[in-house]
C-alpha cells in the first residue's frame, strides 16, 4: 500500500508510519468504515492485539444484536 501525504512530517508529529496506519485504522472502525477484520488486516495485527489497541484508547467494540443473533445461531441456540 502506498499512501503519500504531502507535507506531513511524520518525525514532527513524534510518530512512525505504522502507527499513523493504526491510527487512520481505528480512526475507520470507530466509524463504521471498516470492520475489525479489515481494520486490524490494515496494520497487520491480529484482531486481538488490535482489540486491546481499542481497549487502551477506550473505544468500543462494534457489535451490535445482528451480530449477537448470528453468534447465537452459530452456537446453535437459535
Amino acid at each position: 500500500m502506498t499512501l503519500e501525504l504531502e507535507g506531513l512530517e511524520l518525525e514532527k508529529l513524534n510518530m512512525s508510519e505504522n502507527e499513523l496506519i493504526l491510527e487512520i485504522a481505528i480512526m475507520l472502525y470507530s466509524s463504521g468504515r471498516l470492520s475489525m477484520g479489515k481494520a486490524s488486516r490494515l496494520v497487520n495485527m491480529n484482531r486481538i492485539l488490535f482489540q486491546e489497541e481499542l481497549g487502551k484508547r477506550k473505544i468500543a467494540i462494534n457489535y451490535n444484536e445482528t451480530d449477537l443473533n448470528d453468534d447465537l445461531a452459530t452456537l446453535g441456540i437459535r
